[in-house]
């Protein structure tokens, strides 16, 4: 069912956005946000797949009954946000990490020599997958409560045959039901495109915290590296829809032969 909004005019297009939003005066938000939240309404409840196309930019002014200037800026502001992907002459598709430019967006560790691509996708290892009960600190990460059942992964990422990532992820463990560590050795494809193909979760932001510390003995096995080797510590939360905390990941990169790159705006 399309949705719309009750004080928007009938007829699409012309000066009427513009009055409609100003009559409600500035305790509203702009028009054009209005119709970015029901778009990604529709994209939380699933109505457009990743991967998919979402209708022109013409049919969604139809249905929510605004000019089509409103939903081109609407959709901007998503594009901008990497939620959809703009295609010369094809349409506006709902962005996914099976993409080979979106699967490493959240991956920030590149080579410092050579093309940052050339070493091919990482290899992974999975060392542990258990059912837990949430610690304190994870359970407020994942905004659960302590006890609430996780989905703990450490898993190690190499290239070049090298261990250069140490990983630990907490998960809830209602939405990813199921998920084994058969399962995730058997796939091949980003993990982020796993969780929305097979679990309808996707991975929209990221927020991160970073330091330096120095391998202790146990995590120097792993990674192949003396104890006391500096390490940089990764801290993220992955957040879906509506900031929903999805995932707490910790990792541990050695950067003898890579480095942390991050692009500020």
């Amino acid at each position: 069912m399309a949705h719309m909004l009750s004080f928007m005019p009938a007829a699409v297009g012309s000066d009427a956005d513009g009055a409609a939003a100003g009559a409600q005066g500035p305790a509203f938000s702009p028009l054009y946000q209005q119709i970015k939240a029901l778009i990604l309404k529709s994209l939380q409840a699933g109505e457009w797949k990743p991967g998919e196309a979402i209708p022109s930019e013409m049919d969604l002014a139809a249905r929510f009954r605004v000019s089509q200037g409103t939903v081109r800026k609407a959709i901007d502001e998503l594009a901008a946000g990497k939620l959809v992907v703009r295609r010369q002459g094809k349409g506006t598709f709902v962005a996914t990490h099976a993409e080979h430019h979106v699967q490493y967006r959240f991956l920030k560790l590149l080579p410092d020599a050579g093309d940052p691509t050339s070493e091919g996708p990482a290899q992974r290892a999975i060392l542990d997958c258990k059912r837990l009960r949430a610690s304190a600190d994870v359970a407020r990460a994942l905004a659960l409560r302590p006890g609430d059942p996780v989905l703990q992964v450490r898993r190690i990422l190499s290239f070049a045959g090298t261990p250069t990532i140490l990983e630990d992820l907490w998960l809830p463990g209602q939405p990813f039901k199921g998920l084994t560590a058969a399962r995730l050795a058997e796939d091949q494809g980003p993990m982020y495109a796993l969780f929305e193909t097979e679990f309808g979760v996707r991975m929209l932001r990221a927020e991160e915290k970073i330091r330096a510390i120095a391998a202790d003995a146990a995590q120097g096995v792993l990674l192949q590296v003396p104890a006391g080797t500096p390490l940089l510590s990764v801290e993220r939360i992955a957040y879906t829809y509506n900031d929903a905390p999805m995932e707490l990941r910790r990792g541990l990169y050695r950067t003898d032969t890579h480095h942390y790159r991050n692009e500020l705006n």
